[in-house]
């Protein structure tokens, strides 16, 4: 059953795509081949990421997905206001710097969130404006958050950053990685940064 689920996922992979199928399975067991299935979209899209939502349709009441992303991914600083979202993040592979930002774009906080350590994911309130920068190949989330999906109203994207696909993003994600390690360099605390 997951071989023929593993064919049909990464063969569907095209470029520009954003989201695997969902697995047509009313039990989805969790499995490293699952996850495994991700990675290699993820390798292979434009984007460095794909997302393998486990929910069956942009309707359903509960979004659950697994998000795999590779360095270099540039997801825009964005938070999720109305209709207000809460939304939990689990790392199940690899590692992430989880940033926040205030109404302006100043960066208010940066969590290195990796996969079995002391930090190994971050739950968010509605209306926080966020990103993250993925720190090693082939890192994997979990994300739950309310559905349904609107693509209209999903995210609201910040002003004061570059959109995915400008010109201007890879120099805001550099932006980002330089203040990372510059304040991770002058701090004792290297899982939170303030």
């Amino acid at each position: 059953m997951f071989e023929h689920q593993k064919e049909k996922i990464v063969s569907n992979v095209t470029p520009q795509r954003r989201a695997l199928e969902a697995p047509a399975t009313k039990l989805t067991p969790m499995t490293s081949q699952l996850l495994d299935q991700a990675i290699k979209a993820s390798q292979q899209s434009a984007r460095l990421r794909m997302i393998l939502p486990l929910h069956k349709s942009a309707e359903a009441t509960l979004h659950r997905m697994f998000n795999a992303m590779q360095p270099g991914t540039y997801i825009p600083p964005h938070r999720h206001f109305c209709p207000p979202k809460p939304e939990s993040i689990l790392v199940l592979r690899g590692s992430m710097c989880f940033i926040t930002f205030d109404d302006s774009g100043q960066v208010e906080q940066m969590i290195d969130v990796t996969a079995g350590s002391e930090v190994f994911g971050v739950d968010i309130e509605p209306g926080i404006f966020h990103t993250f920068l993925i720190l090693e190949p082939d890192t994997v989330m979990y994300e739950v958050k309310p559905g349904p999906y609107s693509p209209i109203d999903d995210k609201d994207f910040a002003t004061w950053a570059p959109r995915e696909g400008d010109s201007a993003a890879a120099g805001y994600l550099a932006m980002l990685q330089h203040k990372r390690l510059s304040i991770q360099t002058n701090s004792n605390d290297h899982t939170t940064i303030r």
